[in-house]
């Protein structure tokens, strides 16, 4: 957000510092818009990032992460899709239902030093 005259505060499109907009990413259909595997891509991208280092976490959702609205709900939309594979996956390797995995993951977020509460 940008404070214009009158103190008012309007969104305002982020640009990369050093490269001006973000450039299109790999798996963008020809409207703009993501493919499906491009989205799942990029949302795997971020989340193999995040293993490795906080600081490759860091400059990955920096650099991967779309500026373009229609293009952040394919990424979004990715993440979801990834997010149910993943659930999937741990069902079958564990016997243990999603929603019991869910709220493990979410008492797990509670109490983890540095995340925000939401009480």
């Amino acid at each position: 957000m940008r404070n214009t005259t009158g103190g008012r505060r309007s969104w305002r499109r982020r640009r990369r510092r050093d490269r001006g907009p973000a450039r299109r990413t790999p798996g963008t259909a020809a409207d703009g818009g993501q493919t499906a595997a491009g989205a799942m891509q990029l949302a795997i991208g971020i989340l193999t990032a995040s293993l490795d280092s906080p600081e490759l976490e860091a400059w990955a959702v920096w650099a991967l992460i779309p500026e373009d609205p229609m293009a952040l709900g394919d990424f979004i939309a990715g993440l979801h899709a990834i997010s149910g594979l993943l659930l999937y996956e741990l069902h079958e390797a564990t016997g243990q239902p999603p929603a019991a995995t869910l709220q493990k993951l979410a008492i797990l977020a509670e109490i983890r030093p540095g995340t925000p509460s939401a009480g």
